[in-house]
């Protein structure tokens, strides 16, 4: 047991004794941001060999602080085009038996998303058909993103839905508690959106899930590349996304048939009138999405039938979480929530682990940047880390471990203006591509002062009439061709994904070379559409930056 923690930090190690509490310290130490230069508190690459697979020996600590999933790579499909995602959604919502669950940032007003919603529609007539009274539609958005527009908006276009059946659909709508009193009588529609919302992105039919970064609306369907990874059959972990999204729809506001909404049942702190600032609002939210998360919770629900001990009285004699730690870490699947045992004849054939990575900055769930920024700080020399983003603007932190404390290469994809998605817009919105533009310049002159240019690479993406909201990374040991590891979701690596919006990506760690392939290939049709960037990039005239530009950036950066 010493062995397997000795290269765990010793914080992490003290809250694993503590019991089901062990974990919230953590996340709320991580949470104040002002003391985040802990660097030394990371866990470093642990040499203990208990697994005979190299990416599951490397990254098994996650196990250690979030739920892990195994499955078999067969199980996952990596899609490449929003058409392909498009077409998926319809076929998986029409096809839907027993529940349907939605979380996207909001719903578009164009043709293509009345035909989804015509699925939806389909899939609740057939559940009336059959009599089937358990069969369920669960969708959260966005309060802000999902209200802009007064005569159209996510809301109407998903009222008749909700009128006809009002029994078996629920629309919530999540309003952060930070946009409140004088900052949300004074900021319009659409900045209002700044301050936070939720961005998560998880479309679930029965036991099959989509984890991506897609939105539903009708540049995500066209011509709006982003990510699309597909798990088919695996109830286990679609139970957790769907607990986690109903989680997040119990303190939203609920849709009502009318077009009001009223807080949602159970629920009775406001999330913007209660006179604390929202803190009762934060803190009893925080509790709630806590205990859905905690890895604690499915080491118990997994092993508590289970008695693996040689020594049956001795294993009941141990403490209760010294128990745990015997099932969870002597077993070849440690910290694995097993899926589909059917199906699974053995442990021996789980080749994949899927760990589920939660950030809610203003709640004070800081997860996923604590295991994001672990991965980089271990990552050896000679691992290539390929790291993409739709709104390049890594946090201080992320950037002090690639530039300063990461031994690995990095390949970062961002977006050229271009293809940014508020290129060419009306407003104040039309200096976002040169802000990013600017952010970009900034990033890479700091890697050329560092020293880290052979070490440190960007490519701009360009695609002729597409947008580009491509996030998450690819993981290449030194001695691989194909990736061990990615992360696929919602977050971009800004301060708005680690701050103000709430957000959830997963961890997939592999050694199915038909998986490995797919991400391959995926990485690879992106890489082929960029252009490196040097220093000729920023001396075109297409990227001059306004100075009001550069003012607006150095005062409001912490809100991209």
């Amino acid at each position: 047991m010493v062995d397997v923690l000795r290269n765990f930090p010793l914080q992490m190690y003290r809250r694993l004794r503590a019991g089901c509490s062990w974990i919230i310290p953590v996340y709320r130490s991580l949470s104040n941001h002002q003391n985040h230069d802990d660097s030394s508190q990371l866990p470093a690459s642990d040499s203990t060999t208990y697994s005979i697979d190299h990416g599951k020996h490397t990254f098994s600590w996650m196990g250690k602080l979030v739920p892990c999933f195994g499955i078999n790579g067969k199980q996952v499909l990596v899609m490449t085009e929003p058409v392909e995602f498009f077409e998926t959604l319809k076929l998986k919502c029409r096809k839907a038996k027993h529940r349907l669950v939605i979380a996207s940032l909001y719903l578009g007003t164009g043709s293509l998303e009345e035909e989804l919603i015509e699925t939806i529609q389909e899939a609740c007539q057939n559940a009336e058909k059959e009599k089937n009274d358990n069969f369920e539609v669960h969708i959260l958005l966005d309060y802000t993103r999902g209200s802009r527009g007064l005569e159209k908006n996510s809301r109407t276009m998903l009222l008749p839905l909700l009128q006809r059946f009002s029994d078996k659909v629920h629309i919530h709508l999540y309003h952060t508690p930070e946009l409140r009193g004088l900052l949300k009588w004074l900021i319009p529609a659409r900045y209002n959106e700044t301050i936070g919302l939720t961005h998560l992105k998880v479309y679930l039919f029965d036991d099959s899930c989509i984890i991506s970064g897609a939105n539903l609306s009708d540049a995500y369907f066209v011509n709006r590349q982003d990510r699309y990874v597909l798990f088919n059959d695996c109830p286990k972990l679609t139970n957790f996304f769907a607990d986690l999204v109903k989680t997040v729809m119990s303190f939203s506001f609920q849709l009502q048939t009318d077009n009001t909404t009223q807080l949602s049942p159970g629920w009775n702190i406001h999330p913007f009138e209660e006179r604390d600032g929202g803190m009762n609002f934060k803190s009893e939210a925080r509790q709630k999405v806590e205990e859905v998360i905690n890895p604690e919770k499915y080491f118990i629900r997994e092993f508590s039938d289970q008695n693996d001990s040689e020594n049956p009285s001795e294993q009941r004699a141990l403490p209760e979480w010294r128990s745990r730690e015997r099932t969870n870490y002597q077993k070849d699947n440690e910290s694995v929530t097993v899926e589909n045992k059917s199906s699974l004849r053995d442990n021996s054939e789980i080749d994949t682990w899927v760990y589920p990575l939660v950030q809610m900055g203003q709640l004070g769930i800081n997860v996923d940047e604590y295991v994001t920024r672990s991965l980089l700080h271990s990552a050896e020399r000679g691992d290539e880390i390929l790291l993409a983003s739709g709104y390049f603007n890594l946090t201080d932190h992320y950037m002090q471990v690639i530039l300063m404390e990461s031994q690995a290469k990095y390949n970062i994809l961002m977006a050229s203006p271009e293809v940014n998605g508020f290129y060419g817009a009306k407003g104040p919105a039309g200096g976002v591509p040169a802000a990013y533009v600017y952010i970009a310049k900034q990033f890479y002159n700091q890697v050329l002062q560092q020293g880290q240019h052979s070490r440190i690479h960007l490519q701009e993406y360009f695609r002729n009439k597409w947008t580009f909201h491509v996030k998450g990374l690819w993981y290449y040991f030194n001695d691989q061709t194909l990736p061990s590891l990615t992360l696929v979701g919602s977050p971009n690596f800004g301060y708005r994904s680690v701050y103000r919006d709430l957000e959830c990506q997963v961890a997939i760690v592999t050694e199915n070379a038909s998986l490995k392939q797919q991400l391959r290939e995926e990485h690879s049709r992106l890489y082929q559409l960029s252009d490196t960037v040097s220093d000729e990039t920023f001396q075109r005239r297409d990227r001059h930056i306004p100075l009001w530009v550069k003012f607006v950036v150095s005062v409001v950066k912490n809100f991209f």
